[in-house]
């Protein structure tokens, strides 16, 4: 579905596009919920005429959307984002906003280091459990089918390509 702004006038009298709560999530990928309870949660904010009228975001409101999906995808907090398009409100310079868009991201990196760190360390020790575990099995008499054969096979070729990785 292609993105269709709804044109407005503007307060000088010119056109600014202006888009509606499904072409928003349509375009993000996202739900028509999402974009309420980021209003709801003071992220975003729709202009309507009347307390019953369709939703209408302008093109901030599309920045401001896609800077939450991207810090969502990056790990940061709804609060971390509050903060970060708080100073984007205050400071025309950006400067604080990038500063501290920085800070976090960089405890977003080392945290992610760290998982990564964790994470290694689990395969590793899952794969010396998989090897311990082929041995067994290879050493076991009984069932030599040639399905067995197979299977054992091809689990240490796996596990085997995985091991030092």
């Amino acid at each position: 579905m292609t993105l269709k702004p709804v044109p407005k006038d503007s307060p000088k009298g010119e056109s600014s596009p202006m888009y509606t709560i499904s072409g928003l999530a349509d375009e993000f990928g996202i739900t028509p919920r999402t974009i309420r309870y980021y209003e709801e949660v003071g992220l975003l904010t729709s202009h309507r005429s009347t307390p019953t009228s369709h939703r209408l975001y302008d093109s901030r409101d599309r920045g401001r959307l896609k800077l939450i999906l991207r810090g969502k995808r990056f790990g940061y907090s709804l609060a971390e984002l509050a903060e970060i398009l708080h100073l984007y409100d205050v400071d025309p310079t950006q400067k604080k906003q990038i500063k501290r868009t920085l800070e976090m991201g960089i405890k977003h990196l080392e945290e992610i280091n760290e998982k990564i760190e964790e994470l290694e360390e689990l395969r590793e020790e899952m794969i010396e459990f998989a090897l311990s575990f082929l041995e067994i099995i290879s050493e076991e008499k009984g069932d030599e089918s040639d399905e067995m054969k197979a299977f054992i096979a091809g689990a240490r070729a796996v596990v085997e390509s995985m091991h030092g990785k």
